[in-house]
């Protein structure tokens, strides 16, 4: 066995796992691990904020289905990595997050940056909530079980973060260890449904005179892209995915109808609140994509019947009830519920098919609507405007990522995407800052694919220090900023439920709004673009786009839009203000 401190150790099993990059920054607190990581295979990869950190391997995962290792000291650097713990953990995105700790010897004498008071070391407390599992190493010789257990926990069933707290003199001892094999303590398959349960689901599909499929941020996980497809072919149903499975089907196939919910489409809403069977396979039923749960509006279940596939037993039947429930892989139970079709019943046709005339024309009707937003050339552009640009340069394969806030409302029912993994945007936390970060990890996943990231001026803000991450290391991502000198969803939001004038701290005064050119300057960007007009949009992103680089395009856009810029076409409960 060979003789291994613990930054050695994590740095050789990161190897066995094939973690392509460490994503961290520096402190007291986490020399000695990174010390390891001179000789080693993994690269470093250098941010400007922890919270970036986490937020790059979140991109890179989504875009890749595999995890990054994200490293920080002890104290602030730790607790900066729980917002992106948080956003991962919400939408189920795999990473393994490690954070010096105090020194065994001195825990709970309050060491710098210990938080104690309540217990000593009390860091993993932090992350607990936010984590599929917090370990702590008090030992060098437990560190070979704990990662073999970390990676295990992050990757298997509904995948998440997954916490590892090191303290400082467990990362210098040394040991004399074996390093397991990460597949001898892995599930060598994926587990299926109950056969009786599946035939029932397939009964009912197969009366179905209506049926709907909703495929989730389950079913991009699993990467049930091939399977959702062909068993909405086999039915001729339209498929109606959450915004976190944007890409399971080419948004150009005729059985795509848009999505579900406050900001879905109308084809979407009126599909699925009028379906007389409902799969949902991976989906998770929040309250933005059921009109807050709103009858009829989005969804009616029942009468609807659910048929609600999940490999996370909680989810099934939480907020609607169950004809049907299937504990199952995403992948393997929409195969074995067409399997079972396709055994039952021929194809249905498109011939004849009143439904499916139907679903043509409700499709027809939305994209007219898109249409006529994205065809406006009014000064200033509005953000349909913009994102029409970018779709008309934008190859097939590229890759869009969006933060939360004003683009994201518009790119994701809006923006047609055709391949899977190739829209990234924070989904159940909504998390503005995340794309800057984000971006950087989809372009290390897809080198051969171009990645832009819409943001908001607001949401660019949050996080902007991360392009020198992108400058540092030569990381050829592109950054559309969409200006409307605000954060103007708020401030919509501000305004309809109160009036202009209890508008409060959601617009930037425009003596002090920032100059992006300048700090693209700063930065070292070296291609910087400002439109105005929109009609020179399209050259500006395509020259972007060819640059060997990080590139920013700041598009000024209309400032005043209504509804966030979005076609709201459900609804969304927020409580109303009482005096």
């Amino acid at each position: 066995m060979p003789r291994l401190n613990g930054g050695e150790i994590i740095a050789k099993y990161l190897e066995k796992e094939g973690v392509e990059y460490l994503v961290g920054i520096p402190g007291h607190g986490s020399t000695n691990l990174l010390d390891a990581f001179n000789d080693s295979e993994v690269e470093v990869i250098q941010p400007r904020h922890e919270e970036g950190a986490t937020h790059l391997a979140d991109g890179y995962a989504r875009a890749s289905g595999e995890p990054l290792a994200v490293f920080t000291s002890i104290g602030p650097g730790a607790t900066n990595t729980v917002t992106g713990a948080a956003t991962a953990y919400v939408d189920s995105i795999p990473m393994v997050i490690f954070t010096g700790a105090p020194q065994t010897h001195e825990y709970g004498e309050g060491i710098l940056q210990e938080i104690e008071r309540q217990k000593p070391g009390d860091f993993p407390s932090v992350m607990e909530p936010v984590t599929k599992q917090s370990f702590v190493a008090d030992d060098v010789e437990q560190l070979p079980r704990i990662l073999r257990r970390a990676f295990q926990v992050a990757l298997s069933g509904r995948p998440g973060p997954v916490h590892v707290d090191v303290p400082m003199d467990v990362q210098g001892a040394a040991a004399d260890v074996e390093l397991p094999e990460p597949t001898q303590s892995r599930p060598h398959s994926r587990p299926g449904g109950d056969p009786r349960t599946v035939s029932d689901a397939a009964e009912l599909l197969e009366d179905a005179e209506r049926p709907v499929i909703v495929p989730g941020g389950g079913t991009m996980i699993a990467e049930a892209w091939d399977e959702v497809q062909e068993l909405a072919e086999h039915l001729q149903a339209p498929v109606i995915p959450t915004f976190q499975s944007k890409g399971i089907i080419p948004e150009d196939h005729d059985l795509f109808v848009g999505y579900a919910g406050w900001i879905g489409s109308t084809a979407g809403n009126e599909l699925a609140s009028n379906a007389d069977v409902v799969l949902a396979v991976g989906c998770r039923f929040t309250d933005m994509h059921t009109s807050s749960f709103e009858e009829g509006v989005s969804f009616e279940i029942p009468p609807s019947k659910l048929i609600h596939v999940d490999i996370d037993p909680e989810e099934i039947g939480k907020n609607y009830p169950v004809e049907v429930g299937i504990q199952g892989d995403a992948k393997v139970v929409t195969r074995q519920i067409t399997e079972e079709l396709q055994e039952q019943m021929d194809p249905v046709s498109k011939e004849n098919n009143e439904y499916y005339d139907e679903i043509q024309g409700l499709w027809e009707e939305w994209e007219s609507m898109v249409a006529e937003r994205w065809e406006d050339d009014a000064v200033p552009m509005s953000i349909s405007r913009a994102i029409a640009s970018l779709r008309q340069v934008l190859p097939r394969d590229g890759v869009v990522v969006s933060s939360a806030g004003q683009p994201q409302e518009t790119v994701n029912p809006e923006f047609p995407v055709y391949e899977p993994r190739t829209n990234i945007s924070c989904g159940g936390f909504s998390t503005m800052g995340f794309g800057v970060s984000a971006a950087i990890g989809a372009k290390l996943a897809k080198p051969d694919s171009p990645v832009v990231d819409i943001e908001g001026d607001g949401s660019f803000m949050m996080c902007n220090q991360e392009v020198a991450c992108a400058v540092q290391h030569d990381i050829d991502v592109n950054y559309l900023i969409v200006n409307n000198h605000g954060w103007k969803s708020i401030r919509n939001l501000q305004v309809a439920k109160y009036g202009w004038d209890r508008v409060l701290d959601t617009e930037f005064d425009e003596e002090t709004d920032i100059d992006f050119m300048s700090m693209a300057d700063g930065l070292g960007v070296e291609f910087a673009e400002r439109v105005v007009k929109p009609e020179n949009l399209d050259s500006v992103l395509e020259e972007a786009i060819a640059h060997d680089g990080p590139a920013i395009v700041e598009a000024m856009v209309e400032p005043d839009n209504p509804d966030s810029g979005a076609i709201v076409t459900g609804e969304w409960d927020l409580a109303d203000l009482e005096k």
